[in-house]
């Protein structure tokens, strides 16, 4: 079983002076990860920038720590790697046929020795080397050959201060590590949609806080619990998860009692994006997330985007699902995990109140004139939900 790992990243590669920030980040993200799995793990960077888990316990869930680097954003790849500390070439050809007889139960496949040298003093070149370790495999494993343009098995050989030698590549989640890009608010419902924005948002590198509306009694406490849930599956990937959970209840019954019903929706839209904007500011946020496309639904149409929006005064509004269909945003809640709970049958607040036959080109002075209805309430019904949020941090260790 193999005891190191060597990290993979991708853009992080062409930061010039700043790189060594994302790689510190980079490592604090995969030090979280590991905590999920059980052993003892040792994360190191040596001066090349290049960085490497190395297993300290005896006795490790291998499969653990594949999932766990998996879930870090930053990593492109990940592989399992064996060091060498005898460099030599007689020490190498003895190591490489111990290697592949070990990884490889069936060896019957083609093979490529693919060598870099980071010191170009070594006394072979890359080529040389090549050559050596090729036939040291084959004089071992006849069974195997040589293939320089499509081998069936890529074995990289680095010869660094130590040498390491690897051949498997698993791919990562890919994009920034978390903390590199600030943090957003995204306002968490039980549908498919916004826990997929989270992550597309955590994939840059953005810190996700949260924000999900409740009913209750209209709601139940499985919904708000399906809530959390989400909000753990995400936090997998984004680190832990603060989920501020609000009372929406009397605003929602204000709405539905003082304006018009075919702009219940987008009424109902406008103040969960100030109430989303309140905390934000409170909490240090750049930005709203949600989990809209453009026309998927009522709400979702250009123009009500545009009156949502308006909404909003401090911050801009992200929406990393805009262009994708439906099919595009389920494909990804699959990958990703959260699908399954995101279709349990539990209401979230927006289903309940929705209008029979919504608006779908709403103007914004006329749902400004309509909001004028709920003069002498709105103001306190909002201070009351401010002051019964909730607080669940989700994902901390």
């Amino acid at each position: 079983m193999f005891r190191s790992f060597l990290i993979k990243y991708g853009e992080i590669g062409v930061k010039g002076k700043n790189r060594y920030l994302f790689e510190d980040a980079l490592i604090r993200q995969i030090k979280y990860a590991l905590k999920r799995a059980d052993g003892d793990f040792l994360v190191t960077k040596d001066k090349g920038g290049r960085i490497f888990v190395e297993v300290k316990s005896e006795d490790y869930d291998h499969d653990a720590v594949i999932y766990a680097l998996g879930h870090v954003f930053g990593i492109i790849a990940f592989c399992p790697v064996v060091h060498v500390e005898d460099t030599s070439i007689e020490n190498l050809r003895a190591e490489i046929v111990r290697y592949v007889g070990e990884v490889f139960e069936d060896r019957n496949f083609s093979f490529k020795i693919n060598t870099r040298r980071a010191h170009k003093s070594y006394p072979m070149t890359s080529m040389e080397v090549d050559a050596a370790l090729g036939e040291a495999v084959l004089t071992a494993y006849p069974e195997t050959h040589v293939d320089v343009h499509k081998p069936e098995v890529d074995i990289r050989v680095e010869i660094r201060d130590i040498v390491h030698i690897y051949s498997k590549e698993i791919p990562g989640a890919g994009g920034m590590p978390i903390g590199t890009n600030g943090k957003t608010m995204l306002l968490l419902s039980g549908g498919i949609d916004s826990p997929v924005a989270g992550y597309m948002t955590a994939k840059r590198g953005v810190i996700i806080d949260a924000v999900y509306f409740h009913a209750p009694p209209y709601t139940s406490d499985r919904a708000k619990q399906k809530v959390i849930d989400l909000a753990k599956l995400i936090a997998q990937y984004s680190g832990p998860v603060y989920l501020h959970i609000v009372n929406f209840t009397d605003i929602q019954l204000a709405i539905y009692e003082k304006c018009p019903h075919d702009e219940l929706t987008i009424i109902m839209r406008r103040y969960m994006m100030r109430i989303a904007e309140h905390l934000a500011e409170k909490n240090d946020c750049l930005g709203l997330v949600t989990g809209e496309s453009i026309g998927q639904v009522a709400s979702q149409t250009l123009q009500s985007l545009f009156v949502t929006d308006a909404a909003v005064r401090s911050m801009p509004v992200y929406r990393p699902l805009i262009g994708m269909d439906k099919q595009e945003i389920v494909d990804l809640s699959e990958k990703i995990g959260t699908y399954e709970t995101s279709i349990l049958p539990y209401e979230d607040c927006c289903t309940i109140f929705v209008a029979k036959h919504p608006v779908t080109k709403p103007k914004l002075k006329i749902i400004e004139k309509s909001e004028r209805n709920l003069d002498g309430v709105i103001d306190g019904l909002l201070e009351e939900a401010y002051a019964a949020e909730e607080l669940v941090i989700v994902g901390r260790e």
